[in-house]
């Protein structure tokens, strides 16, 4: 059996990073990404520039990406101006973001969550006429920085409209998920969408991240969102820490006897390229007893 690794550190790990990273040097953490195995990934965001500055290279990073013919890498957009940026850029894939609280989507998207709703569904259409596959981000799934806990028929109200996207990932915006609701939210979301279709992204921070990815994987869910070294958050929500690191979640598929095709050793190089990015030390869970392995010349 297998498990699907969507690898958001390029773009989610790297963007609210205080210190600019060059875009040679963020190439450089792709390609290990690649080399290590990653077949899909979020590699950059059409956005402002001025509200992510971190991201102003998009153009260039998708250009990068189209020499690795085996990867399909994503650009994230929020509105109508991103996808054309992202479509004179030449990306074949999209991840659109629909916020579901409406405090967070007018500070995130500024719009209300129908606008969002609507926007989406209008840029799907478009995506797909022009062949490019379209990822719909439903966020935030379960807990809202601002609003507090999110009604799951406001989730599945919005996946029911989306549900002719190419996928739906299913984030936890802020990490403040449990496996139990993790669980039953995606059980009811197998109703609206095919189980095959539908994503689950994780933030880690209250310590639930690989927790929450063991239960959605129970669920019958294959395609998992990571960040490499668990680098990243949400810019706009506040007390957002990290992803769910990609190292973690690799090692627990392995365990599980899952196949990612991804190699556990090479995808310690990249962890230690995205630590010298941003200039300290990084990684997941897993990573003292990696180091600590990896020391003594021992095998996962």
């Amino acid at each position: 059996m297998t498990l699907q690794v969507y690898e958001v550190g390029p773009r989610d790990g790297l963007q609210n990073e205080r210190t600019p990273i060059g875009t040679p040097d963020k190439i450089a953490l792709i390609d290990s990404l690649v080399k290590a195995g990653v077949r899909r990934m979020e590699a950059t965001s059409f956005v402002s520039p001025r509200a992510v500055p971190q991201m102003a290279d998009a153009s260039d990073i998708i250009a990068a990406t189209q020499r690795h013919q085996a990867l399909q890498a994503h650009a994230l957009i929020v509105n109508d101006k991103g996808w054309r940026r992202a479509i004179e850029a030449g990306t074949q894939s999209l991840a659109i973001v629909v916020v579901v609280s409406e405090t967070l989507c007018r500070r995130n998207n500024r719009m209300e969550v129908n606008e969002s709703i609507d926007t989406a569904h209008r840029l799907i259409v478009k995506s797909r006429d022009e062949g490019v596959f379209a990822r719909v981000y439903l966020a935030p799934a379960w807990v809202c920085p601002y609003d507090g806990s999110v009604p799951a028929d406001d989730v599945l109200r919005a996946a029911e409209k989306l549900a002719h996207a190419d996928e739906l990932a299913i984030a936890d915006t802020v990490g403040h998920a449990h496996p139990a609701e993790v669980g039953t939210l995606f059980e009811r979301l197998a109703d609206v969408a095919p189980i095959e279709r539908l994503a689950a992204h994780f933030h880690d921070t209250q310590g639930l991240g690989l927790a929450n990815a063991y239960a959605a994987i129970q669920a019958g869910v294959r395609t998992l969102d990571s960040s490499i070294a668990g680098l990243g958050g949400c810019p706009f929500a506040p007390g957002a820490a990290g992803n769910l690191a990609t190292e973690d979640l690799v090692l627990l598929a392995h365990k599980m006897g899952l196949q990612t095709g991804i190699d556990l050793d090479r995808l310690w190089d990249a962890v230690e390229i995205a630590g010298g990015l941003v200039g300290r030390d990084v990684g997941g869970r897993s990573a003292a007893w990696w180091r600590s392995s990896r020391n003594k010349g021992e095998a996962a």
